[in-house]
């Protein structure tokens, strides 16, 4: 007989696990051994380190009724999450399904510093008026994927902010500076007689340090962040603490197929934007990320991406159906099921019919003529006018269909233009 409260739910989903007979109370998946529990975190994780800590946590978690501190820290370096980031919150959501606790760490004190993995040179510190206001966009989003009510945010301001001096130099004295050269974007640096800030060499200590603090059993990240989690179980052994377990997951390449993406890249997909702009720019991906977007931003497992790549095999199925069909899987994971079949058809009409799209911002612009690279700056179509004029030079702008060929044009804004910039980006126009 069913418990009052409990339910029995069959799920087939593009995780990779299948059809699945779950029973959820509240949202949380219950009645699930330490080895199943096990198997769902370790679907499209990279890697668990070690796994045989990790299924021992679980056992005692289980048996104790004592849910698992899962901690993850994300640097509010920009303002905008994308699906990169997406990556490690849905490996967070099977956590809070199975029970477990997760501990959000806004590193609003580290931000100040700024990670230097995967770092070529030092990256610009962040002021605490930048990193502030950062912040406050982020939890909005991460709930998009995440339960408000099992998700607990801390600021590592809070005890980094308070370490004095003597603090700080006992917490160095945990480590070695040669260990620290092992990085591999450290010890390139170093071979290549580049410089290396001594703040750089300290944030892989502290962010280990907000481990100690949170009290963390597991800590999750991408794959560029697996020294820094290591570290976290060197220095809570020092702090009399059971080390964390690192579980990783795989990065996900940019629109660009070319480097991870990131903000700073321009390669992004933010998981707040339209589901136009979202699907649009999925369609964009080179058509050898189809399967790598599959198995990364969608998170689905072999079965799955095993149908997408006979689709993609068999020879008589256009790529560009089948990213389709990605496109709309991830963006009604963030939105709905009808808002991505409108953004499709949407796409379709605009960019196979070489149409407009039914809504189009309108910018003002003052007085009846101005140059196009002005134009392009000013409407936020272009960071720069060196950014502006190479988009034209490509022939990347359009003015009511027809393309520009002259970086030194005028436009006549004196009735309403529409202004097509790259291939997604549309503008109507007009004077004042």
């Amino acid at each position: 007989m069913q418990k009052p409260g409990y339910r029995r739910e069959m799920t087939v989903s593009e995780s990779g696990r299948g059809a699945e007979c779950r029973e959820t109370k509240g949202g949380r998946v219950v009645n699930v051994s330490a080895a199943e529990q096990l198997e769902i975190i370790t679907a499209g994780a990279e890697e668990i380190i070690p796994e045989e800590e990790m299924a021992l946590k679980l056992e005692r978690a289980l048996s104790a009724g004592t849910p698992l501190r899962v901690k993850y820290g994300a640097d509010p370096s920009a303002p905008d999450l994308h699906l990169g980031h997406a990556v490690c919150f849905r490996k967070l959501r099977d956590f809070q399904e199975l029970g477990h606790r997760i501990i959000f760490v806004i590193g609003d004190f580290t931000a100040r510093i700024g990670d230097p993995s995967g770092r070529s040179e030092t990256r610009r510190p962040l002021s605490a008026e930048e990193v502030e206001v950062n912040a406050r966009t982020y939890m909005d989003q991460v709930y998009k994927l995440l339960d408000p009510e099992r998700t607990e945010v801390v600021y590592n301001n809070d005890w980094l902010g308070a370490l004095a001096l003597a603090d700080m130099i006992r917490l160095g004295a945990r480590y070695t500076v040669a260990r620290l050269l092992e990085r591999d974007d450290f010890a390139l640096r170093y071979a290549n007689e580049q410089p290396i800030g001594i703040h750089e060499l300290l944030y892989p200590l502290l962010v280990a340090y907000d481990s100690v603090m949170t009290q963390a059993d597991v800590e999750l990240g991408g794959t560029d962040q697996k020294f820094n989690m290591l570290i976290g179980r060197t220095i809570q052994r020092e702090y009399g603490q059971e080390p964390q377990v690192v579980v990783t997951m795989p990065l996900l390449v940019g629109t660009d197929g070319v480097e991870k993406m990131s903000k700073s890249a321009g390669n992004y997909i933010g998981i707040t934007e339209s589901p136009r702009e979202m699907y649009g720019k999925l369609m964009s991906i080179p058509d050898e990320l189809i399967l790598t977007y599959v198995h990364v931003a969608l998170g689905a497992g072999p079965d799955v991406l095993e149908e997408y790549r006979r689709a993609l095999e068999d020879g008589t199925t256009n790529p560009r159906d089948v990213k389709s069909r990605l496109a709309r899987r991830v963006v009604e994971s963030y939105s709905s099921r009808e808002e991505a079949q409108a953004a499709a058809v949407e796409f379709d009409r605009v960019f196979r019919e070489k149409g407009a799209p039914d809504e189009v911002p309108l910018f003002t612009v003052e007085g009846t003529r101005i140059w196009i690279v002005q134009l392009l700056v000013d409407a936020g179509l272009a960071v720069s006018k060196g950014e502006a004029r190479r988009l034209i030079q490509g022939g990347g702008v359009q003015i009511d269909g027809t393309k520009v060929e002259d970086p030194e044009q005028e436009v006549d804004v004196a009735e309403e233009r529409l202004l097509k910039a790259g291939k997604r980006r549309f503008l109507r126009v007009r004077g004042s």
